[in-house]
């Protein structure tokens, strides 16, 4: 089955299958165990794809509706693959003010995706996000767990050369 807003076919293995399916045995019983078998889920595959979600729902015996009501509504959840480096551009009102508008747009061009999408290569996923609160350093964008402030649309070639290095 094909993620048509990212072009990604789903491609879970049998070990995940299984340790899905042990997860959700050991919450099954427990209240709200919907949450944190999502979680776990989304740990295991990185994402939440619909393939797992039905897992999850006839695992639970619950609607698939429930499930993926939970996914959508809550911003932790993807219903996407991320790459290896997320990248997040904050458009808040300093952040904008200060051209990260035009680096998000050059974001876009250079990495050849739009928000929520990942790479074909995996290596990249791009999203705009609001205040990270690092707002003394506008613009600034995340890279996983790094911050790179004070940036220029010329910055976005090297930070991207950067992480391609890493691998």
């Amino acid at each position: 089955m094909c993620d048509c807003k990212q072009g990604v076919k789903f491609a879970g293995t049998v070990e995940q299958e299984e340790k899905l399916k042990a997860i959700i045995e050991e919450y099954k019983q427990m209240q709200g165990a919907l949450m944190p078998i999502l979680q776990k889920a989304q740990d295991l595959y990185g994402y939440l794809p619909i393939e797992v979600q039905k897992m999850i729902a006839k695992g639970l015996e619950i609607p698939l509706e429930e499930v993926y009501g939970v996914v959508t509504f809550y911003s932790q959840f993807s219903l996407a693959p991320k790459g290896k480096y997320k990248v997040s551009v904050c458009l808040g009102t300093a952040c904008y003010v200060k051209g990260s508008g035009d680096i998000y747009e050059k974001f876009v061009r250079e990495l050849g995706v739009k928000d929520g999408a990942c790479t074909e290569d995996g290596m990249f996923s791009l999203e705009a996000c609001r205040c990270i609160g690092a707002c003394g350093l506008a613009p600034v964008i995340t890279v996983n767990e790094d911050v790179h402030g004070r940036l220029t649309v010329g910055d976005v070639e090297k930070i991207i050369a950067t992480y391609k290095a890493k691998g």
